[in-house]
Protein backbone atom coordinates (compact mmCIF):
# COMPACT_ATOMS: atom_id res chain seq x y z
CA UNK A 1 0.00 0.00 0.00
CA UNK A 2 1.30 3.44 -0.91
CA UNK A 3 0.84 6.42 1.34
CA UNK A 4 0.78 9.90 -0.14
CA UNK A 5 3.37 12.35 1.08
CA UNK A 6 1.73 15.32 2.73
CA UNK A 7 3.82 18.43 3.20
CA UNK A 8 2.30 21.08 5.41
CA UNK A 9 2.67 24.63 4.19
CA UNK A 10 3.77 26.90 7.01
CA UNK A 11 4.23 30.61 7.09
CA UNK A 12 7.59 31.96 8.21
CA UNK A 13 6.09 32.83 11.59
CA UNK A 14 4.52 29.38 12.04
CA UNK A 15 7.81 27.72 11.16
CA UNK A 16 9.66 29.85 13.72
CA UNK A 17 7.17 28.86 16.42
CA UNK A 18 7.61 25.13 15.81
CA UNK A 19 10.87 24.77 17.68
CA UNK A 20 10.37 27.54 20.20
CA UNK A 21 11.58 31.10 19.86
CA UNK A 22 14.94 30.35 21.48
CA UNK A 23 16.25 28.06 18.70
CA UNK A 24 18.81 29.57 16.31
CA UNK A 25 21.21 28.28 13.71
CA UNK A 26 24.70 29.43 12.70
CA UNK A 27 25.75 29.54 9.06
CA UNK A 28 28.86 30.76 7.27
CA UNK A 29 28.54 33.85 5.07
CA UNK A 30 31.02 35.88 3.05
CA UNK A 31 31.93 39.34 4.32
CA UNK A 32 30.82 40.63 0.90
CA UNK A 33 27.20 39.94 1.98
CA UNK A 34 27.65 42.14 5.05
CA UNK A 35 29.45 44.86 3.10
CA UNK A 36 26.73 44.94 0.42
CA UNK A 37 23.87 45.56 2.83
CA UNK A 38 25.58 47.84 5.35
CA UNK A 39 26.26 51.54 5.08
CA UNK A 40 29.97 52.43 5.10
CA UNK A 41 29.65 54.36 8.36
CA UNK A 42 28.41 51.28 10.18
CA UNK A 43 31.40 49.10 9.32
CA UNK A 44 34.29 51.53 8.81
CA UNK A 45 35.89 50.43 12.09
CA UNK A 46 36.14 46.86 10.78
CA UNK A 47 38.67 45.62 8.27
CA UNK A 48 36.74 43.13 6.16
CA UNK A 49 38.03 41.26 3.15
CA UNK A 50 35.01 40.57 0.92
CA UNK A 51 36.13 36.91 0.63
CA UNK A 52 36.47 36.51 4.41
CA UNK A 53 34.15 33.92 5.96
CA UNK A 54 32.04 35.18 8.84
CA UNK A 55 29.35 33.36 10.85
CA UNK A 56 25.78 34.58 11.11
CA UNK A 57 23.30 33.64 13.83
CA UNK A 58 19.75 33.26 12.48
CA UNK A 59 16.33 32.64 13.99
CA UNK A 60 14.34 29.68 12.66
CA UNK A 61 12.49 32.03 10.30
CA UNK A 62 15.79 33.12 8.75
CA UNK A 63 16.08 36.53 10.39
CA UNK A 64 19.74 37.32 10.95
CA UNK A 65 20.46 38.28 14.55
CA UNK A 66 24.24 38.70 14.57
CA UNK A 67 27.44 38.26 12.55
CA UNK A 68 30.68 37.18 14.18
CA UNK A 69 34.19 36.38 13.00
CA UNK A 70 34.26 32.70 13.94
CA UNK A 71 31.85 29.85 14.44
CA UNK A 72 32.58 29.27 18.13
CA UNK A 73 32.07 32.97 18.90
CA UNK A 74 28.70 32.81 17.14
CA UNK A 75 27.67 29.74 19.14
CA UNK A 76 28.88 31.33 22.39
CA UNK A 77 26.99 34.55 21.62
CA UNK A 78 23.80 32.57 21.12
CA UNK A 79 24.24 30.83 24.48
CA UNK A 80 25.09 34.15 26.16
CA UNK A 81 21.71 35.49 25.03
CA UNK A 82 19.81 32.42 26.29
CA UNK A 83 19.38 31.05 22.76
CA UNK A 84 19.89 27.43 21.76
CA UNK A 85 21.97 26.94 18.60
CA UNK A 86 21.04 23.82 16.66
CA UNK A 87 22.82 22.01 13.87
CA UNK A 88 21.13 22.26 10.50
CA UNK A 89 23.73 20.87 8.08
CA UNK A 90 26.92 20.38 10.06
CA UNK A 91 28.21 20.22 13.61
CA UNK A 92 28.21 23.59 15.35
CA UNK A 93 30.74 22.84 18.06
Amino acid sequence: MEYPMISPILSTEEFAELGAPDLVYVRPIKAAEVIARTTPGQIEAFELDPEQTLYAVHRADGEQLAVLTDKQAAVNAAYAHDLRPVSVHQDIV
